[in-house]
């Protein structure tokens, strides 16, 4: 009994000096911080987004009618007018459709003189006026696909046939585009729609030019958002007269949104989630680590602007020892 009893005893001690050596290890968990407050900041709001540039106008110079090629005019690079004849298709089918039309309009005017003597029936003459009708309309589209012009000043992009080859509407003989004046697409953050309007200036720069800057402007601000991606899609207008710039070129846009005031912090207290992009920092709520989720905004050398609706002015934003913290752990603040 007195060897269950001494057995006890020491357990106890045991257990007393493990409750002793958590309290210590609680106390530990206290982690050594300084903090900054935040104020807002005014800042000029510049966002850059990438985008591939393309001819303002471009076309597939694809004839509706299949057959033969006879002769083709351009070679790719070659600028041309609009109305520039770029390919004659075999004439078969149009003068076909010109002896027709002929035929038709000989017949068609001897029943307009026996319409007027009353010698046939209107019907009669309704119906011959429709064919006459449909086949100038057929001459005219033969036309312009056996002798196909360009549509606008341009480019010729690329040449897919030879001469004599026989052509497929399914593979177009060139692409023309317009090089003097190119467009592109960027997709801005919905959380900018409101400022973002048709007419602003942006600039544009090239890797190949990188002492250059080129204008453009915002031509079309599309109306909807993105749900998936919560992104508005912007149509840009840049003029080329220069025809330094090139449809297929990856350039960088830089469009400037005006005065703002907005959260700027040190780059190195936002942290970031292991294994994925995600941004967040902590702040001293009561004594308290809170960790709060955080988007970049504009960089500015060695710091940075956080974007979060959990982050107000005035808070306590933790710009060293932040790296150790977890969320919920205790802070002694240290004063510079």
């Amino acid at each position: 009994m007195k060897k269950t009893v001494l057995i006890l005893a020491a357990s106890a001690l045991v257990f007393a000096g493990c409750g002793e050596k958590g309290a210590k290890t609680e106390e530990a968990k206290t982690e050594n911080v300084k903090v900054q407050t935040l104020t807002p900041k005014e800042i000029t709001r510049t966002v850059e987004y990438s985008t591939t540039l393309e001819g303002y106008e471009q076309v597939n110079i694809a004839p509706s009618v299949q057959g033969n090629i006879e002769q083709i005019f351009v070679e790719p690079g070659a600028k041309v007018a609009a109305g520039t004849l770029l390919v004659r298709m075999d004439q078969t089918q149009l003068n076909s459709a010109k002896v027709q039309t002929n035929t038709l309009a000989v017949e068609f005017a001897r029943m307009e003189a026996l319409l007027k003597s009353g010698n046939i029936a209107q019907s009669v003459y309704d119906q011959l006026k429709a064919q006459y009708d449909v086949a100038k309309e057929n001459e005219a589209f033969l036309q312009k696909n056996t002798f196909v012009r360009a549509p606008f000043a341009g480019v010729v992009a690329t040449k897919n046939y030879e001469n004599g080859e026989m052509y497929s509407p399914a593979k177009p003989i060139f692409l023309l585009a317009q090089i003097t004046r190119l467009k592109a697409y960027i997709n801005i953050p919905e959380s900018y729609f409101p400022v973002v309007k048709q007419g602003l200036a942006l600039e544009i720069v090239s890797d190949i030019y990188p002492e250059e800057t080129f204008k453009g402007k915002i031509e079309i601000v599309y109306p909807t958002i993105d749900a998936s991606t919560h992104t508005f899609t912007v149509k840009l207008d840049i003029p080329n007269g220069n025809q330094k710039l090139r449809p297929g070129m990856y350039v960088k846009t830089s469009l400037s949104l005006g005065q703002v005031n907005a959260i700027v912090v040190p780059y190195q207290a936002v942290l970031k989630q292991q294994g994925a992009n995600d941004r967040y920092v902590f702040v001293n709520r009561g004594g308290i680590a809170t960790r709060i989720a955080v988007t970049l905004g504009q960089r500015f050398d060695d710091q940075t602007e956080i974007i979060s609706s959990e982050i107000k002015e005035g808070d306590e934003l933790i710009i060293v020892g932040q790296a150790r913290l977890v969320d919920g752990a205790k802070l002694n603040i240290e004063q510079d």
